[in-house]
């Protein structure tokens, strides 16, 4: 008999159970929000961006410098920086901020459409690639491996100029990776074998078979029919807590309207209370219920990560 509604309580689900909670086992991945700002307006992108959405608002280089120091100090652990969006190459920071992150010696990792806000930067990009080699990746989104699959996300006149920066990149010797969507009905081992003929096609020298290459994610939709996930969930589904992103990363994003950043749980939920950790990350060590359905549907049953 329910109880509540689903994925309300912080610690009960709507059956009464103990939700499930993740521990942060070490702060391995930094990932800073530069701003829900973007080129494209893409269907279905859970965080909304737009060109005219600023929700979250550019972090500027200074927050990125504090955030970095107190990880840096405090995490000996870490290994990754990463910085997402929005498109983060439409920052006017982005160049500095990367330059930061570079000179840690972190391996730099950059999400973006590597459409025209990464190809105007590409004099600048090519230069802090051969002062930093092997250390600096960048995954581009491109949803399907056809135009009309590509398109139909991101919108008309989206698939040539990616196919440009990706040609770009591989001349320019970039660590390179794609991210793409499992959607359209297709299976996983289907999608790969499209992307695979893309790729060969392109002259691309990306494998399509190694999901650290082709990363495939599962379609987030709000409102879609997803469990609840329980504690006793991980045994019954024979995974574990410390395989979550959560366990392992958190993000710096700034509220437009705040006069300071925050530190959020996952990179799928910028604007959910509950998983606002506070101003500082050393207040962002404790546990993370999963009481949201991207949990469960990206995150634990999806088996996804933002991370390298």
């Amino acid at each position: 008999m329910t109880l509540r509604a689903e994925f309300t309580h912080p610690e009960l689900t709507a059956t009464g159970e103990r939700r499930a909670r993740v521990d942060l086992t070490g702060l391995r991945t930094l990932w800073f929000n530069t701003g829900t700002l973007c080129n494209l307006a893409c269907r279905n992108c859970y965080i909304e961006s737009s060109p005219r959405n600023d929700q979250l608002v550019y972090l500027t280089q200074i927050e990125v410098r504090r955030y970095l120091a107190e990880a840096l100090q405090a995490h000996p652990e870490l290994e990754e920086v990463g910085f997402t969006g929005g498109e983060p190459f439409m920052n006017p920071d982005i160049l500095d901020m990367l330059q930061d992150g570079l000179e840690t010696g972190l391996r730099i990792l950059v999400l973006t459409n590597a459409m025209r806000p990464m190809q105007r930067l590409s004099s600048a990009l090519d230069q802090l690639n051969r002062r930093h080699p092997g250390q600096l990746s960048i995954r581009v989104s491109l949803d399907h491996y056809t135009a009309a699959g590509h398109e139909d996300v991101r919108g008309p006149r989206s698939w040539e100029p990616a196919l440009e920066g990706l040609d770009w990149l591989v001349k320019g010797g970039f660590d390179l990776a794609i991210a793409a969507r499992l959607m359209w009905g297709e299976s996983a081992g289907g999608t790969r074998a499209g992307f695979a003929a893309l790729f060969a096609s392109h002259g691309l020298p990306i494998d399509a078979a190694d999901p650290a290459r082709l990363a495939l994610f599962p379609e987030m939709e709000t409102d879609a029919e997803v469990p609840e996930i329980t504690d006793s969930c991980w045994g019954i589904l024979g995974k574990s807590p410390d395989d979550v992103m959560c366990a392992s990363s958190r993000m710096v994003v700034r509220h437009r309207g705040s006069d300071q950043a925050s530190v959020i749980a996952c990179t799928l939920l910028p604007y959910a209370e509950g998983f606002d950790l506070g101003p500082t990350l050393a207040g962002a060590r404790g546990p993370v219920r999963l009481n949201h359905r991207h949990c469960a549907r990206f995150c634990v049953l999806g088996g996804a990560t933002c991370s390298g």
